[in-house]
C-alpha cells in the first residue's frame, strides 16, 4: 500500500519481514517454550512434529531444524553478516573457527560470514522447573563485493554496553547507529555498517501507551528506513494510524512523529542504511553478486567444509550454568 507524506509505503508482516537493501532478511522468533529435560531440551511429546523443519508453532513453540534441542545445528554462510539480538532466552553458538558464546537477555552477536563459515545457533532450555521463554531477532546484513571473501569474524555486543534512550514514555535501544551522544559498541571491521557513511542503525523501540517520539532524520536522502511494529497497540505516524504487524517504509531523511496507540505498549524495530547498490544473487546460506558466485560457494564448501566442525555433535549446548 503507498501512501504519501513520510511514509512511503505500508507492508504486512509475516514470519520473515521485509526488507530493503542493504539488508536481506529479518525473523522474529517468540517461542513459550515449556520446562527443559536433563539434555536441555523440552520436557515435552515431540510426537506429530516435524523434526528436522518445525516451524508451525505448535503450542506455542518450535524446535526449528533440532532435534533434542530447539535452534539450528551447524550450517555455512558465505557472503554477508548475520546479527542475531535475543531479548528473552539464551543462544548457544558454535562455529567452525572454534569460538563458543552464551547470550541473552538482550546480548547481541554480530558474525561476518565473509568467505565461509560454518555456525550452530542452539535455544538450550536451562530452567527444569518453569517455562523457558526466547524472543529473538536475527538480521542478515549484506556485505558489498569487495568484503564478500574476507575473514570471518564475530563480536559480542554485551547487553551492559549497549545504549538504550530514554525519554518519557519511550525506550530506544542502540545496536547499530547513534542518537546524539549515544554511541553503541563498534561493528565488525568488514561490515559495511563500519563505513561511517552507511548510515546504518538498527533500533528497538518501547513505547508505553500514549507515548510520543520524534524520529530523528537520517543523514542522507539516500538512506532506507523501515519501522516494523511487530506488537502492542499500534502507531499514528505523521498522522497515519497504522497497526500492529505491519511494517512501514519511512522517507529517511525527514523527521516524523510517532505517537503509541491508547491501548496498550507497542513494540518495533527499526533498520536502516543507505543502499550498496550491487546485483545480488543469493540460494540459501549464501549471498553472492552473480550465480558464479553461488555455484563457487557450493565448490568450496564442498571442498573445505569452511574450516571444518570442530565440535562432537551438530547441536552444541554449552553445559548447565
Amino acid at each position: 500500500m503507498s501512501k504519501t507524506g513520510s511514509i512511503l509505503q505500508i507492508v504486512p508482516l509475516a514470519t520473515q519481514w521485509p526488507t530493503i537493501d542493504p539488508f536481506l532478511f529479518c525473523a522474529h522468533h517468540l517461542d513459550d517454550y515449556p520446562a527443559g529435560d536433563d539434555r536441555h531440551g523440552p520436557a515435552a511429546s515431540l510426537t506429530g512434529r516435524n523434526i528436522g523443519q518445525d516451524f508451525a508453532g505448535v503450542d506455542g513453540w518450535n524446535m526449528y531444524h533440532g532435534s533434542s534441542v530447539p535452534g539450528f545445528p551447524q550450517h555455512p554462510h558465505r557472503g554477508f553478516e548475520t546479527i542475531s539480538v535475543v531479548r528473552q532466552g539464551l543462544m548457544d553458538h558454535s562455529d567452525s573457527l572454534g569460538a563458543t558464546a552464551r547470550f541473552g537477555a538482550g546480548d547481541v552477536q554480530w558474525m561476518t560470514a565473509g568467505a565461509g563459515i560454518v555456525h550452530s545457533e542452539m535455544f538450550p532450555l536451562l530452567s527444569q522447573d518453569s517455562g523457558n521463554s526466547l524472543e529473538m531477532f536475527q538480521v542478515w546484513l549484506n556485505l558489498p563485493r569487495a568484503q564478500k571473501m574476507v575473514e570471518p569474524y564475530f563480536t559480542m555486543l554485551w547487553s551492559e554496553d549497549i545504549p538504550r534512550v530514554h525519554v518519557p514514555g519511550v525506550e530506544i535501544t542502540i545496536a547499530a547507529g547513534r542518537i546524539g551522544d549515544y554511541v553503541p559498541p563498534a561493528p565488525p571491521p568488514d561490515s559495511w555498517a563500519s563505513r561511517p557513511d552507511s548510515d546504518v542503525a538498527v533500533w528497538h523501540l518501547r513505547f508505553d501507551a500514549g507515548a510520543r517520539f520524534t524520529l530523528p532524520p537520517a543523514a542522507y536522502a539516500d538512506t532506507g528506513r523501515v519501522l516494523y511494529i511487530y506488537r502492542g497497540g499500534g502507531l499514528t505516524i505523521d498522522g497515519q494510524v497504522i497497526d500492529a504487524r505491519n511494517g512501514v517504509v519511512l522517507k529517511a531523511d525527514e523527521a516524523v512523529e510517532i505517537i503509541a496507540g491508547s491501548g496498550s505498549e507497542t513494540d518495533c524495530v527499526m533498520l536502516q542504511g543507505r543502499p550498496i547498490g550491487e546485483p545480488v544473487a543469493q540460494y540459501g546460506p549464501f549471498v553472492l553478486n552473480d550465480r558464479a558466485g553461488i555455484d563457487q560457494a557450493f565448490r568450496d564448501y564442498e571442498r573445505t567444509r569452511f574450516g571444518g566442525w570442530p565440535w562432537p555433535t551438530d547441536d552444541p549446548v554449552h553445559g548447565s550454568d
